[in-house]
């Protein structure tokens, strides 16, 4: 029931569309969500996978996950980041990767809402070191579109596929298109 409001809001309601699929097989992976202009962000991802039907995941920091808040971060897929320990955030977040059956986690490679000069590449060291592939994930504005692209297997050689991942962005526009990341 629920799916089917979400379907009846994002395509009736808002016009908006989804392109592509993403395997439900792939039990885990690290889905690369661009561009990140504006809050407007957050409810694409949540009726996106309230229609797919996929578990999907983020991190954040584990003070987030107090009472009562706590309880809402973890239904929506949250998992809390602990870094303490002088762990870095690849190492913990791969390790959150191991002990979970299912963590299809959403990164926001731009780390802000705000105009950046270059994407933080931390999505890409988490996928390699989980040893998980990275799906491309657009939301376009301009086409009113959540696009899911195919998904790479990292292998190490970031300057050779950085700009294979890139492309699934060309032409893309988020929501407040002079924020988003030129390339």
């Amino acid at each position: 029931m629920k799916k089917q409001i979400y379907k009846w809001i994002f395509f009736n309601l808002m016009g908006w569309k989804i392109v592509g699929t993403i395997d439900a097989d792939i039990k885990k992976c690290v889905m690369m969500v661009m561009p990140h202009t504006s809050a407007h962000d957050f409810y694409l991802g949540i009726f996106t996978r309230g229609i797919t039907g996929l578990e999907m995941n983020f991190v954040a920091k584990k003070e987030l996950f107090v009472f009562p808040i706590g309880y809402y971060f973890k239904y929506m897929g949250g998992e809390p980041l602990d870094r303490s320990g002088g762990m870095n955030k690849v190492d913990v977040i791969a390790e959150i990767f191991n002990r979970r059956e299912i963590f299809r986690l959403a990164v926001l490679p731009e780390g802000t809402r705000k105009k950046v000069g270059e994407i933080k590449t931390g999505f890409y060291y988490i996928a390699l070191k989980a040893n998980v592939p990275i799906i491309p994930v657009a939301f376009d504005f301009g086409k009113k579109e959540v696009n899911l692209g195919r998904p790479l297997m990292p292998s190490g050689d970031i300057e050779k596929e950085m700009p294979i991942l890139m492309e699934h962005f060309t032409g893309v526009k988020g929501k407040v298109p002079e924020k988003g990341f030129q390339f």
